[in-house]
């Protein structure tokens, strides 16, 4: 498929398409008249990267752990995967994670607090 229908079929503009094969996420074949060409995977190879930047991981890391993904949501291991390099930086995206989530915790008490203080009594969701 051309990269315009990669692009219905997935909702990701053709753009950030684009912008994936040049951090090397996607690799498309190149037809005869030059056009991309990609092939059914590439639908679930683009969800998983959405589902890994949505999450926070970087295009470094995606570019690391991609090659090694078999099913949207399930990392295997991969021995040859986990080197030096790579465990550094999922350590550091999971003390970044880390902390978004307890600021992200510290800022929904404050607002519950808020909520609690001016609404007593209101049920929480």
């Amino acid at each position: 498929m051309r990269i315009g229908e990669l692009s219905r079929r997935t909702g990701v503009h053709t753009r950030m398409l684009r912008y994936y094969e040049e951090q090397g996420l996607l690799r498309p074949a190149r037809a005869a008249n030059s056009y991309r060409s990609y092939g059914d995977r590439a639908v679930l190879c683009v969800g998983q990267i959405r589902g890994l930047l949505d999450s926070g991981l970087t295009t470094e890391i995606i570019r690391g752990i991609l090659p090694f993904l078999s099913d949207p949501g399930e990392i295997p291991l991969h021995p040859e995967c986990l080197t030096q390099e790579t465990a550094a930086l999922l350590r550091g995206e999971i003390d970044r994670i880390q902390s978004r989530i307890d600021c992200l915790a510290r800022n929904r008490d404050a607002l519950r607090a808020y909520l609690d203080t001016v609404q007593p009594g209101t049920p929480r969701p």
